[in-house]
């Protein structure tokens, strides 16, 4: 499937072994789910990256359900995923969550 990718650096797309294409966006936000969702038809869109991302996907209400999946392994110093988000006046819940020894999923939908 393809995969777009946001950056602030223009390159042409890179195709992989399997036909996977990553489109390098440069537009922003709005323009790299646009792509994604005209690529998609009516199949969903996934959205991926570092905490940054996601956070500007949320603050700007284009997310619609959020799958956390998270591990007890330390990492160490990170980003806050989350750090400033209200999600419950967001108007998300929790709908699901499984654990088992190795992970926990959290899905939070609005």
């Amino acid at each position: 499937m393809p995969v777009f990718v946001l950056t602030h650096h223009r390159r042409e797309p890179l195709v992989m072994q399997g036909d996977t294409t990553f489109h390098f966006v440069t537009d922003g936000i709005h323009a790299a789910l646009d792509a994604a969702k005209k690529t998609a038809g009516n199949r969903d869109v996934r959205i991926g990256g570092g905490a940054g991302t996601v956070r500007q996907y949320l603050q700007a209400g284009l997310v619609d359900e959020v799958h956390l999946a998270l591990s007890p392994t330390l990492l160490g110093q990170g980003e806050a995923l989350l750090a400033g988000i209200d999600l419950t006046a967001l108007g998300f819940k929790c709908t699901e969550h499984v654990t088992s020894r190795h992970a926990m999923h959290v899905v939070l939908s609005k």
